[in-house]
């Protein structure tokens, strides 16, 4: 279980997080939803220490992650996979060498044995006969499916998906989103989802967290958010320009 308790991150004068609270449990697919802005790729960077709070908590089964040793701490990232969006995927490299490079980088595996593992991480994703190609020459598909077999390379415990449908057609976004479900259900693994897509989050969800001027402001499973008498939760996910949340 991983817990954020009462953080507090400020740019400069720009306070992102304000007293933000979450809990996210073993084995689940949680989303966080909010505007462009608000916070919601902050509180990943936060999961996985790339980013320390000003003020607050991180946890993971009862354990300050803002204690770990940098030794510790490479452990603890290890667990996460992630996928970034845009792909992030390394232009001047081919798709075996992306998919690889965790474990070319920090494994002491055969060459073989990593070639085995990222042709089932490839095939896991929808994709073979494309290792030699270079990310210029896939789809904004193909790109996602390559960055999330990268993801797993290395068996992670914990998968965080900043905005995985971006810049997809809709047939490709439901596409992403039932690879997110079949990672789940497969790799047994807990998911973390930041996105404004309500279409995905409703898809992919087991519970969905909305984050409203620096903190979480209600948290439920699909049907609850979609029925909840909420006025900020309703005017976002029905995409109304007049409500509580200025529309500017």
């Amino acid at each position: 279980m991983i817990e954020l308790i009462d953080l507090h991150k400020s740019f400069g004068l720009n306070k992102v997080l304000d007293g933000a609270n979450l809990t996210i449990e073993k084995g689940e697919t949680l989303t966080i939803i909010g505007r462009s802005g608000v916070g919601k790729s902050v509180m990943l960077k936060h999961i996985v220490r790339l980013l320390e709070p000003d003020s607050g908590s991180v946890q993971i089964d009862g354990e300050e992650i803002l204690d770990f040793s940098r030794k510790r701490l490479m452990e603890y990232r290890r667990r996460f996979g992630m996928l970034f969006q845009g792909a992030a995927l390394f232009d001047s490299m081919t798709v075996d060498e992306n998919v690889g490079l965790a474990l070319r980088e920090h494994t002491d595996l055969a060459e073989d044995e990593i070639q085995d593992i990222v042709i089932e991480k490839l095939r896991l994703v929808g994709l073979k006969d494309v290792e030699e190609l270079k990310p210029a020459e896939l789809s904004g598909g193909m790109k996602k499916r390559v960055a999330l077999a990268r993801a797993i390379s290395m068996d992670p415990e914990f998968i965080l998906y900043d905005e995985p449908t971006t810049g997809l057609d809709p047939i490709m976004a439901d596409a992403i989103n039932d690879l997110i479900i079949r990672m789940r259900e497969e790799l047994n693994v807990t998911s973390i989802c930041v996105t404004h897509d309500m279409i995905s989050a409703y898809k992919i969800s087991d519970r969905i967290s909305m984050i409203y001027e620096g903190k979480i402001i209600f948290t439920g499973t699909p049907d609850e958010v979609r029925n909840t008498d909420n006025e900020v939760v309703q005017q976002f996910i029905q995409g109304k320009a007049e409500g509580p949340i200025n529309a500017i």
